[in-house]
């Protein structure tokens, strides 16, 4: 069996390996933040140029920051970025989204990507039902929900 035949192989017969499968909020940023940090040192202008082009993107202007977080959602379920997805859900969860907009959000994703938008929209909402559950008990507690 030739090299890419015995990978195509591996794919069908073997599971996938999910380290974040629990998890698709909280999970996923955790183990994205250590390799993240150690990036962003050795490469910091790009991410100082991200975090510049993030923040004149996501400004409150003529949509609100909530909406920006949405359309941000819905792209990471389109683009199947886990890592996205867990960072635009937390941006839902902090500017206010409801579970109903995030769901409306999703349908959108599933209507315009079938069968891979059933299978992503749903780890977008997990994401999302983990944050704002710990706004939630935060918020409970008298800690401060950034």
């Amino acid at each position: 069996m030739t090299h890419s035949l015995a990978y195509v192989w591996s794919m069908t017969t073997q599971p996938p390996d999910h380290t974040h499968e629990t998890s698709f909020g909280l999970g996923v940023a955790a183990s994205l933040r250590r390799p993240s940090v150690e990036l962003r040192r050795q490469i910091p202008a790009v991410y100082e140029g991200f975090r510049s082009l993030h923040d004149e993107a996501f400004a409150d202007a003529a949509l609100s920051r909530r909406t920006k977080e949405l359309i941000a959602l819905a792209i990471a379920v389109g683009q199947q970025c886990d890592g996205c997805m867990a960072s635009h859900a937390r941006g839902a969860v902090e500017h206010g989204a409801s579970v109903e907009e995030v769901a409306e959000t999703l349908g959108v994703c599933i209507a315009m990507m079938g069968g891979p938008g059933t299978v992503y929209a749903p780890r977008a909402f997990a994401a999302y039902q983990e944050f704002a559950e710990r706004h939630a008990a935060r918020a409970g507690a008298g800690q401060p929900t950034p």
